[in-house]
């Protein structure tokens, strides 16, 4: 290849359509996935995450459109010679086998046999930290050590994308976060693109180096998470990602670098962040503003720090561990800052105090 062409996409999807009955489970979805990618499928149920991904896999045939892996079509391969094997929620591990077995059940349909098969077997166990469980059945294991022989299954054919679905639902809370580590670092250390689904937008916003959001079959939101987390092109994406004050605002005057808005609690500015440029409006246009509930903040009555102000009384405060959440009304738009706990003050329900967000912070949805 020369060295001024880039490498085709690891995967690109192209007009992707599949119904199920008259259920649209996808709707004309195209996206590309770069070599080496941790790259996510997120959002709610029934929004044709999974569907996709298991036409990515060849569990399921779209009704239109194009699947390239390297830049080769592949929905005419069967499973098995796509190169991209599938981790599932459920485990799916053959529990008469010992970890050994079922890690080296692939190899064995491939015809690998003897030292070779012995040898990949246990750098695949190396590799997800089983060394020494060889023998054991997988009822034996913890659902953190099943999810892990489930990924040394798939890493054993040394593929060069790896698809997981929903992986650590089974798991509880701690478990989840040791497998997301375990995941990230599986990521790290081999030039794997890795396709994941969830609907945890937790998992998403922490482990992804790029995402799509869907709803209803389509794709609403593509990108960098923390991006998408602090610039959400459009009302559903901002609400998924995180929890969401909306304020309904006027638009009152456009600047080079500000634009000045009218809102319930007088006149706020707005300005657009590197990277992110204002949506197309004109003066008098009504939209809704956006401000995450870390960037809602106690400020001084009659602050001059730049900030846009409101009062808005304390409803309730809940201690999350190392965050405390306060749940305001102003006017009657509720709302909810957040903040460290060891740095919160104390806060009474049916106090009223000063809150402001910085223009930077304040974003505009259309």
């Amino acid at each position: 290849m020369p060295e001024h062409e880039s490498p085709p996409p690891a995967i690109e999807v192209r007009g992707l359509s599949k119904k199920f009955g008259s259920v649209v489970a996808l709707n004309a979805v195209s996206f590309a996935i770069r070599p080496g990618e941790l790259f996510f499928l997120l959002g709610p149920s029934g929004c044709g995450k999974t569907t996709l991904l298991r036409v990515l896999a060849g569990l399921e045939n779209p009704d239109q459109g194009e699947v390239c892996f390297d830049g080769r079509d592949v929905l005419e391969f069967p499973p098995h010679l796509r190169g991209a094997p599938m981790v599932f929620q459920n485990y799916a591990l053959w529990p008469h086998m010992s970890v050994a077995e079922n890690v080296g059940f692939g190899l064995v349909e491939r015809g690998i046999a003897g030292e070779e098969l012995r040898e990949r077997v246990s750098e695949a166990l190396v590799q997800v930290d089983l060394k020494g469980l060889e023998q054991r059945r997988p009822g034996e294991l913890s659902g953190g050590q099943q999810q892990r022989v489930v990924l040394a299954r798939a890493l054993v054919l040394k593929p060069g994308i790896v698809l997981l679905d929903e992986p650590l639902s089974n798991l509880d809370a701690k478990l989840r976060v040791e497998m997301r580590e375990e995941i990230e670092r599986l990521h790290r250390t081999t030039d794997i693109t890795f396709v994941y689904v969830t609907h945890d937008q937790t998992e998403a916003l922490s482990l992804a180096d790029r995402m799509v959001v869907m709803e209803g079959g389509e794709i609403r939101a593509l990108g960098d998470p923390g991006f998408l987390y602090h610039n959400p092109p459009n009302h559903f994406t901002a609400n998924f990602l995180g929890e969401a004050n909306w304020v309904p605002v006027t638009v009152k005057s456009i600047g080079a670098r500000r634009t000045e808005l009218q809102t319930p609690f007088g006149l706020w500015q707005a300005a657009p962040s590197p990277g992110n440029e204002a949506p197309s409006m004109t003066v008098g246009d009504e939209l809704v503003c956006l401000v995450r509930p870390e960037n809602l903040v106690l400020a001084l009555p009659g602050s001059t720090d730049g900030m846009n102000h409101l009062q808005a009384e304390v409803r309730s405060v809940r201690m999350n561990g190392s965050t405390v959440t306060a749940d305001l009304v102003a006017g009657d738009i509720p709302l909810k800052a957040e903040m460290l706990s060891r740095r919160s003050p104390a806060l009474t329900a049916g106090t009223t105090c000063t809150w402001g967000v910085r223009p930077e912070a304040t974003i505009l949805i259309p």
